[in-house]
């Protein structure tokens, strides 16, 4: 008995052998059709929108910060023109053009370089730069943060100049085309909470100034009294009647 169950479970574990086998053959024959399945099962990607940015009016053909005021510029080749133009410019180049450019519009004088004015078009380009980076990779959060205390700072400059020179103010934003709020005297988050507890101080406050009536006015009484007194008194010090 025991040597006839030996018999079958070697045979059964040579067929499965011969199964596993033939698949594996089968599957390494099919590799390329469940490949090509696979890649119709993936999820189409959306395309990116193509989003305006603030140096697209810059004309690729102007050159760099570095190399515009080089007396032999003129004199080199098209090719060597071309690398040293806006077409092979990083961001970083582009943001010098474009920040030169908004301080020429509000500067005070041609050496003015740290005005409020000045300062206000540098966080202006940089807040710019900031939002079309974060319309790409909204999840950026270290760069939120950088552009909120841009616009903070921003604000705050505006802020002062709106209240001491206020057509310098005008003129900083319509130049650079911002959209200025001033921000509310006190704001408060309204909570169900802070109503009900509002309304209950305005209460206490009127019953208390009810309950303080009578007292005010017989303090009230007493001023005028002495007032009156002391009136009297010098009139007839000078010898004049009331």
């Amino acid at each position: 008995m025991g040597w006839w169950l030996h018999l079958m479970i070697l045979e059964v574990f040579s067929n499965l052998s011969v199964s596993m086998k033939s698949l594996f053959s089968f599957l390494q024959a099919c590799s390329p059709f469940i490949q090509t399945a696979r890649c119709y099962a993936r999820p189409v990607r959306r395309k990116l929108k193509d989003i305006p940015s603030h140096l697209d009016d810059l004309p690729p053909t102007m050159l760099k910060k570095d190399y515009a005021n080089v007396p032999i510029i003129n004199s080199v080749d098209d090719v060597v023109k071309r690398l040293l133009s806006l077409e092979m410019a990083s961001q970083r180049e582009k943001m010098k053009i474009k920040i030169q450019q908004l301080v020429e519009k509000v500067r005070r004088s041609p050496s003015d370089n740290g005005s409020f004015e000045v300062q206000t078009a540098i966080l202006t380009a940089k807040i710019r730069t900031f939002e079309e980076h974060l319309q790409r990779h909204p999840k950026d959060k270290n760069n939120r943060r950088r552009m909120l205390m841009a616009m903070d700072r921003r604000n705050k400059l505006l802020a002062y100049l709106r209240r001491v020179r206020y057509d310098v103010f005008e003129n900083t934003c319509k130049q650079l085309n911002i959209q200025y709020t001033p921000r509310p005297a006190y704001s408060r988050r309204v909570t169900k909470r802070w109503v009900v507890k509002k309304a209950f101080c305005v209460k206490v406050f009127q019953e208390a100034r009810k309950l303080k009536a009578a007292e005010r006015l017989k303090e009230r009484r007493k001023w005028q009294e002495r007032a009156r007194a002391e009136k009297e008194k010098q009139a007839q010090s000078e010898g004049t009647p009331v």
